[in-house]
């Protein structure tokens, strides 16, 4: 059975496609950006990352674009901006849902 197409991100998905935004990365960059933007507040280990690094390839959301050795280089793809920008658009209307809600209490 073929994998759905992604629709809604997890937080560490969310995370890897922000951290291409503006600058190819290798994994370990990618995990230093993570790290850093979130003050440590979303953990990405080698399986999560390797695994989501796989996945966005296999959809098309991101490329290899180098390979020294064991490194692997990754840039976003006009796909991978694309549902970057949907996602972001999703948290920010749950974020409009909660604080209105709690306004209401």
């Amino acid at each position: 059975m073929a994998k759905e197409p992604l629709k809604v991100l997890t937080e560490s998905m969310f995370y890897v496609l922000l951290s291409l935004l503006r600058q190819e990365r290798c994994g370990a960059e990618i995990v230093q950006f993570v790290d850093d933007i979130t003050a440590g507040r979303v953990p990405l280990g080698p399986g999560t990352l390797y695994t989501i690094l796989a996945r966005f390839q296999e959809e098309g959301l991101i490329v290899e674009t180098a390979v020294e050795g064991r490194k692997r280089t990754y840039a976003i793809t006009e796909r991978g901006r694309a549902l970057f920008r949907q996602e972001l658009s999703r948290l920010k209307l749950c974020v409009a849902d909660g604080d209105r809600e709690e306004g209401l209490v």
